[in-house]
């Protein structure tokens, strides 16, 4: 059985699907992107303001699911310039202890939606 995760505090999905599915114990994010979810407003600055509003917004689904960082076993990270990479995983590495870091794979791709420079999913286990 799923459960439909779902919050105000991150952005509205764009097109058919949920910010989050909550299956037995498990949690599937969708990809997040600099989208402030207050406003709609897509951010555009340096990467590192990017990249921490992905993972706010990653932060405020975990929540609605009752769960943090700490619960995160798997991470994607999609850029579309991997010279960006020393930068996100600056950021992306502040939200986790290496000691317990989740495993991750860092893909480079030609585009991104709406053209952002990074985009992460999550998946939890509680």
């Amino acid at each position: 059985m799923k459960k439909i995760i779902s919050t105000p505090n991150a952005p509205a999905p764009i097109g058919p699907y949920n910010q989050a599915v909550l299956s037995g114990n498990t949690l599937y994010t969708s990809g997040q992107i600099a989208i402030d979810p207050k406003t709609g407003a897509l951010y555009k600055g340096p990467i590192k303001g990017e990249t921490t509003l992905v993972m706010q917004n990653l932060e405020a689904v975990l929540a609605a699911a009752d769960m943090t960082f700490e619960n995160v076993v798997k991470a994607t990270i999609f850029v579309n310039k991997m010279n960006d990479f020393a930068a996100i995983n600056e950021v992306y590495g502040s939200y986790f202890d290496d000691d317990t870091a989740p495993a991750r794979e860092t893909v480079e791709v030609a585009n991104l939606p709406k053209y952002v420079n990074v985009e992460i999913s999550v998946i939890a286990i509680k």
